[in-house]
């Protein structure tokens, strides 16, 4: 029977060399993730507006991008237009539109998880409706959201693995490298496994904190 074994003195010895990929792995994420919290929010505005148009559309966009895996998402991007896209472009814009299908659905939630009751005080202060949203549903909406917008950064981290697949060289790119030149992919699957794990639980550990910070600070206004 085989029993594959670790070479735990490669790890350590290819650990440099798969790291130097960490800044497109970290990089990769943040900025899919920014772009597709701004874009998943505007998309939630426009699900709530009474334009029958915007409405149709988010629901289209949402239940395509959800439906959708990310590679062929990745390929149709990279390998499908009539424009050649950089693959770090083609990268950020997929999983920049992946995530937001999800974010979206995510605000749509943690604001329907908002009281009525605040709808109709920030009315009765005269507030218009983007102002309502922006200064009295929207920041209690965001603390409701914390733990599955942190799901999806966790999900963002491993899911930039895919861009290896159309070379970018981040710390799955750069195992596979070391894999083929050792013949000992059990080994650097192990460890890249490791790394992805560790960046999860750096993400969990934000995400607690950030609400204990919220709701610190919504104690002290209560």
């Amino acid at each position: 029977m085989y029993i594959p074994k670790i070479d735990v003195k490669l790890m350590f010895d290819s650990l440099p060399f798969v790291l130097s990929g960490l800044k497109y792995t970290i990089g990769l994420s943040v900025a899919s993730f920014f772009l597709g919290n701004v874009l998943g929010l505007v998309l939630t505005v426009f699900g709530m507006t009474k334009s029958k148009i915007l409405q149709y559309f988010v629901r289209f966009y949402v239940s395509f991008l959800r439906g959708v895996p990310a590679l062929v998402l990745l390929f149709l991007l990279y390998f499908g237009l009539p424009i050649q896209l950089s693959a770090l472009v083609a990268s950020i814009i997929c999983f920049t539109l992946s995530s937001s299908a999800f974010i979206c659905e995510i605000y749509r939630g943690a604001i329907l998880g908002v009281p009525f009751e605040q709808w109709d005080a920030s009315y009765s202060q005269g507030f218009t409706f983007i102002q309502s949203l922006r200064y009295i549903i929207i920041p209690q909406a965001f603390r409701i959201s914390i733990p599955a917008l942190g799901n999806v950064a966790m999900d963002l981290v491993k899911g930039t693995s895919l861009a290896a697949m159309i070379t970018i060289p981040d710390i799955f790119q750069k195992a596979k490298i070391v894999g083929g030149r050792t013949f000992d992919y059990m080994t650097m699957y192990v460890m890249v496994a490791i790394i992805y794990w560790l960046l999860c639980i750096g993400i969990d550990y934000l995400q607690k904190k950030l609400e204990k910070s919220l709701n610190r600070y919504i104690n002290v206004l209560e």
